[in-house]
C-alpha cells in the first residue's frame, strides 16, 4: 500500500472517531450524564470536521447553536482548500 492509502485511511479513523465523540456527547445530553466539553467538540470539528458535521445532523447535536454550525462547515471547506491545494502541488512536481 502507498503512503496515500496509508494517509487515507488515518483520515477515515480519524472522521470516525470524531463521528462517534458526537454521538456520544448526544447521548450523554439525553441521559443527563457528564458531557464532553464544547471546545474538546470543536477541537475534535477541527482535526475531523466532516465527521463532526455528519455527527450534527445526523445525531442532531449542536445544530441551533452558532459557534458550531458556522465553524464545523468553515473547517470542512478548509480542509477540502488543504487537500486540493497539496493534490495541485504534487502533481505539479
Amino acid at each position: 500500500m502507498s503512503v496515500y492509502g496509508y494517509v487515507a485511511i488515518l483520515i477515515l479513523v480519524i472522521e470516525i472517531t470524531v463521528f462517534a465523540v458526537y454521538g456520544i456527547d448526544k447521548l450523554k445530553a439525553k441521559n443527563g450524564s457528564f458531557r464532553i466539553p464544547e471546545a474538546t467538540l470543536i477541537a475534535a470539528a477541527f482535526i475531523g470536521p466532516a465527521g463532526a458535521l455528519l455527527g450534527m445532523y445526523i445525531w442532531h447535536h449542536k445544530t441551533r447553536k452558532p459557534k458550531f454550525f458556522i465553524t464545523v462547515p468553515l473547517f470542512l471547506i478548509m480542509r477540502i482548500a488543504l487537500v486540493v491545494f497539496i493534490f495541485y502541488k504534487i502533481r505539479i512536481k
